[in-house]
């Protein structure tokens, strides 16, 4: 019995390793706790990225009542520049994408 736990915490190591790529166990379960913060990180920008949708559709539904356009174009050019400044150049693509994803929501 011994030796079928052996071969089960070998089964269990190997399967761990390898589905994390890496070659030890240490790191095995530093990846893989490193991974569960990955994901809950996600979890918390894809909330973010619903909360700015919700909001642009506000500022947009305000924009197109009071007569003007849906899309601000030097508004976007900013938060473009923003993200650039901070994520370089592809802060830009992620911002373009965040625009996107908040155009045309009213």
């Amino acid at each position: 019995m011994s030796s079928s736990t052996t071969a089960t915490d070998t089964t269990t190591a190997t399967d761990t390793t390898t589905a994390t790529g890496a070659h030890t166990d240490e790191a095995a379960a530093l990846i893989g706790g490193a991974r569960e913060r990955i994901d809950a990180l996600d979890d918390r920008i894809i909330g973010l990225v619903q909360e700015r949708m919700a909001v642009s559709a506000v500022i947009q539904e305000a924009r197109i009542t009071s007569g003007g356009r849906r899309v601000n174009l030097s508004r976007e050019t900013a938060v473009l520049g923003h993200y650039r400044d901070a994520l370089g150049k592809p802060g830009t693509a992620l911002a373009m994408t965040l625009l996107e994803l908040c155009r045309g929501r009213v």
